[in-house]
């Protein structure tokens, strides 16, 4: 066929297809721009690995009219080089969105972000439970002991009680324990790092370990953020002086298992490492997970002459400075009390 045959074969071609082809060009074009026609409340896409634009395009085809072309699909991401950079995860596809958003969404990794609310005062006991409960957290840690999963973080030999800062973590669907505990771990050495660079001068306190301990008490001791610093200042002051702790937050956790929810005068009398009853000093630990406020309030602890606390029975406590105002207190709110 000569050149000028050639020539005019193909514009024939494109005067008879050049209207159809713009009808096909048109209509992709306002399918990019048209939102999915999704439920009222979103849809829920999980891309799994390795999972390619023609599998998400039939992914979505199984809800009826959500999809009104794969081909279009298919075709936008793959003539703009987005095929390749699909990023696997769960994600939310609200209402309003376009194909055109989809994929950028897809591209961009905008996966549903899960939360885990670790609780202030909470143990590792109840942190490992919380992890284990969690149905999108993925469970790397299996049955690994305490020493076990501290080896696995990197920090061998040390007791995980207090290390992990409390807080609300957000993280995709298949996170590992290890990792949110991770996060939690380096939160905390942060936080207690912070904490310990702005502690009052003369602290009855060698290390900042030992200011996670008492942390960890105040923490137990009072739900109220503004009576913190006022439990510190007591539990420093009877620290300088020599005086037992005397706090049962502490005896409550040396028994352990063995606390049915009733502290008994003999539980009090029972010596463990951590019933400050008995023992002088700190406990070889931290009973639980203190947050920001209770390192606040243990580093800079309220000054005043308070030794003695109790509770009044509605959240707060009354202070005194000598044992013959304690002692009246204590009747005074067990009588409320009774």
């Amino acid at each position: 066929m000569s050149f000028r045959r050639l020539s005019l074969t193909l514009a024939a071609l494109a005067l008879v297809c050049g209207p159809a082809l713009y009808i096909v060009y048109a209509d992709y074009r306002a399918f990019l721009g048209a939102p999915l026609q999704l439920p009222a409340d979103g849809l829920v896409l999980e891309v799994k690995p390795g999972m390619g634009v023609a599998a998400i395009a039939r992914e979505l085809r199984r809800q009826p009219g959500v999809l009104r072309s794969a081909l279009y699909l298919e075709a936008y991401a793959r003539l703009n080089g987005l095929a390749s950079r699909l990023q696997a995860g769960e994600y939310a596809i609200a209402p309003g969105t376009t194909p055109r958003g989809l994929i950028e969404q897809i591209v961009a990794g905008r996966v549903i972000q899960h939360a885990l609310t670790v609780v202030e005062g909470w143990t590792f006991r109840q942190l490992r439970q919380a992890l284990a409960a969690h149905p999108r957290i993925v469970q790397a840690l299996g049955n690994a002991s305490d020493a076990e999963l501290m080896a696995r973080l990197g920090r061998p030999g040390e007791h995980p009680e207090g290390r992990f800062f409390p807080d609300t973590y957000l993280f995709p669907a298949g996170t590992t324990d290890e990792a949110l505990l991770q996060r939690a771990l380096a939160a905390m050495e942060r936080r207690l790092s912070e904490a310990w660079a702005r502690r009052a001068p003369d602290l009855p306190l060698n290390d900042p370990y030992q200011a996670l301990i008492l942390a960890s008490i105040v923490e137990k001791e009072t739900a109220l953020p503004a009576e913190r610093p006022e439990i510190a200042g007591v539990f420093t002051r009877r620290l300088r002086k020599g005086m037992l702790l005397q706090t049962d937050p502490t005896v409550i956790y040396g028994l352990g298992a063995a606390f049915d929810g009733n502290l008994r005068r003999q539980d009090l009398a029972a010596d463990t490492p951590y019933n400050t009853y008995t023992r002088k000093g700190l406990p070889p630990t931290p009973i639980a997970l203190p947050g920001a406020d209770a390192l606040a309030a243990t580093v800079n602890p309220a000054p005043g002459a308070a030794l003695y606390f109790v509770a009044t029975g509605t959240g707060g406590h009354v202070f005194s400075a000598t044992l013959e105002e304690h002692n009246r207190a204590v009747r005074q709110y067990q009588s409320r009390a009774r």
